[in-house]
């Protein structure tokens, strides 16, 4: 089967599209016929050797973490899927493997995709739709009336973020450039912050909540302009403690590494009087579920910047890299 592999770390050049051997479904695992697969940049920041710390896959490995597809066959022990079923999954963090015509999954991280949308839709919401999903309603517990506050609203998180705070009963502010101010205000944005023209951080104040997609300066001006008591999350700052153990199940040195690394971070928290959490989401089938209902339900509508096909799968990633996609890219296998 023609697959997208990671060879080694480094620049672009070292993921290249190769013929593999196709998988066969394990115990408990479904094989899953691939028919499209989101980009996101955990892909690249992969492939450049920046989440080493946290694992390193055997190489060569068959890269990519989101799908959407039909199920081809069930291994033993598997039982909630059938043959023929469409479905859609993040898949496990070191094994990967959605950049590829045929692809193995554990079948609790598998859910049946929302039957509203097709397959490239579909491909676009497991990392974003778990990572938004875990970080507003698990860490930030948002509630009717939160005032919450999304840094670079009209990414492939951003969108569906947004979307979900709504849900929620949450106010929302957001940031976008002119060309995402019309994208993040029909997805239920209740103020734009024209990040081109101005700080946000000095235009805003007393929020209850923020979710932090920037890093950055925009992490830093996050503090800024919450309220005393109210709690940050990112997805793009440093790692902390936590992190190592809830998330990764790693305590021990892995944590004690983030807690040096996240320590200026930790401190302005504290100095404002807020508290500091970095998340890396976890696949489940469960919330998958959850999340498809959403969508079948009208609450959430997945957002599609633009489409390759796996020959052209290097453009998509150059795509990716500038940072200036609304929404997710996909790649298409049929």
């Amino acid at each position: 089967m023609r697959a997208y592999v990671l060879t080694r770390y480094g620049a672009a050049d070292a993921m290249e599209l190769r013929d593999v051997p196709a998988p066969e479904a394990g115990p408990g695992e479904v094989l899953i016929k691939v028919a499209a697969a989101g980009l996101n940049p955990v892909d690249y920041k992969l492939r450049q050797g920046g989440l080493k710390v946290i694992g390193r896959p055997k190489l060569p490995i068959v890269a990519g973490c989101d799908l959407a597809g039909t199920v081809e066959a069930v291994g033993p022990g598997a039982s909630r899927f059938v043959v023929g079923e469409r479905v859609y999954a993040r898949v496990e963090k070191l094994t990967l493997g959605a950049f590829a015509e045929f692809a193995t999954v554990r079948e609790n991280l598998v859910a049946p995709m929302p039957h509203s949308v097709d397959f490239v839709e579909a491909a676009g919401l497991p990392l974003a739709g778990l990572t938004a999903l875990q970080a507003l309603r698990e860490e930030l517990q948002i509630q009717p009336g939160t005032r919450l506050f999304i840094s670079g609203g009209a990414g492939g998180v951003g969108t569906l973020a947004i979307q979900l705070a709504k849900y929620l009963g949450a106010e929302v502010t957001t940031t976008a450039s002119p060309r995402g101010d019309a994208l993040v205000r029909q997805l239920g944005a209740d103020r734009v912050v024209d990040y081109t023209r101005e700080n946000f951080a000095d235009v805003l104040s007393d929020y209850d909540a923020a979710l932090d997609l920037v890093g950055g300066g925009a992490l830093e001006g996050i503090f800024r302009i919450l309220k005393p008591g109210s709690k940050v999350v990112s997805i793009a700052g440093w790692p902390e403690p936590v992190t190592a153990s809830k998330d990764l199940g790693r305590p021990g040195l892995l944590a004690v590494l983030f807690w040096i690394i996240s320590l200026p971070t930790r401190l302005r928290a504290r100095r404002s009087g807020t508290s500091y959490r970095y998340l890396f989401m976890h696949g489940s089938g469960d919330d998958l579920r959850f999340l498809a209902t959403l969508v079948d339900d009208g609450h959430v509508r997945p957002i599609v910047d633009s489409t390759y096909p796996l020959d052209r799968i290097a453009e998509a990633f150059e795509a990716l890299e500038q940072g200036r996609a609304k929404g997710k890219i996909v790649i298409t296998m049929l």
